[in-house]
C-alpha cells in the first residue's frame, strides 16, 4: 500500500510464493530470493546478489520460524552474518532500519559463552537464541549511533505460526486449540513489526525492545551492554566475519 519493493527471503519455495500472492493482492512490486539462514554460504551467495541487484535497502526485517527445534545458528548467527553483509546498503539507504524479531521468552534462560550453541533442550535454546536477538539489536545500535540505521527487537505476541507441522496428530490438534484460545493472529502479530518498520515515534528507542507496539521493558540481565559486546564478538569468530 506505501509502494514499497517487497522482497522475501526465505528457504521454502512453496512457502514463499504463497506469500508473493498475498501480498500482490495489494502490492505488484513482490518477489521471492532463496537463502538458507542455516548455511553461511547460502547468506553470503544471497547478499552477494542482493547488493548486485538492489540499489536500497530501507528496512531490513530479520525472522525465523519460531520452531523449538531451530538452532541458536538459524535464529541467531544467520542473521548476524546477514545483517552485517547487507549492512553497507542500510547506510547508503539512510535513514534506514533493521528489525529483529524476538520473544518474551528470552527471559528464562541466560547466554552460556562457554556453549553458545547449546542443542540439548530445544526450549532452552530457543530461549537463549531470542535474548541473542536482543543483544544483538542493542550492540547494532551502538555500533551505528549516527549512522542513520536504526535497530529495534519486536516480541510480536504468541502467534498462530506453523511451528507444530512436524509433530504428532494429537500433539498438533491440543496446540491448535491453545493456540486459537490464547494466541494472536499472524496479521495482529505483525502490527508491532510494522510500527516499527514506518512510525517516527520509535526513533527516539534505538535498539529498544517492542511489545504492542510500544516499547517495553527488559529484564536487567538483557540490557547488560558487556554481554551484548561479547556475544557480538563471539558471533564474528563463529561466522567467519572480518
Amino acid at each position: 500500500l506505501r509502494g514499497a519493493r517487497v522482497i522475501i527471503a526465505c528457504r521454502g519455495e512453496e512457502k514463499a510464493r504463497k506469500a508473493v500472492r498475498e501480498i500482490r493482492s495489494h502490492n505488484m512490486n513482490v518477489l521471492h530470493m532463496e537463502v538458507d539462514l542455516a548455511n553461511m554460504r547460502s547468506i553470503r551467495e544471497f547478499s552477494k546478489t542482493f547488493l548486485q541487484k538492489e540499489k536500497r535497502l530501507d528496512i531490513l526485517i530479520n525472522n525465523a520460524d519460531d520452531d523449538f527445534s531451530m538452532c541458536f545458528g538459524v535464529n541467531h548467527l544467520g542473521h548476524f552474518l546477514l545483517t552485517n553483509l547487507l549492512l553497507p546498503r542500510l547506510k547508503e539507504s539512510s535513514p534506514s532500519s533493521m528489525i529483529n524479531l524476538t520473544c518474551s521468552s528470552y527471559k528464562y534462560q541466560k547466554l552460556d559463552f562457554q556453549d553458545l550453541n547449546y542443542n540439548l533442550f530445544p526450549f532452552v535454546t530457543y530461549c537463549r537464541s531470542k535474548l541473542a536477538n536482543i543483544c544483538f539489536t542493542q550492540e547494532l545500535a551502538r555500533t551505528l549511533e549516527g549512522k542513520g540505521v536504526t535497530a529495534y527487537a519486536v516480541h510480536p505476541g504468541y502467534v498462530q505460526s506453523n511451528w507444530i507441522c512436524p509433530y504428532s496428530v494429537l500433539f498438533r490438534i491440543l496446540v491448535q486449540v491453545v493456540m486459537f484460545m490464547f494466541f494472536v493472529s499472524c496479521e495482529a502479530g505483525a502490527h508491532t513489526v510494522v510500527y516499527c518498520a514506518v512510525s517516527d515515534e520509535v526513533l527516539e528507542h534505538n535498539g529498544g525492545y517492542f511489545t504492542d507496539c510500544q516499547p517495553a521493558h527488559l529484564r536487567a540481565f538483557a540490557s547488560d551492554s558487556g554481554v551484548a559486546r561479547k556475544l557480538w564478538e563471539a558471533s564474528e569468530r563463529l561466522v567467519k566475519l572480518a
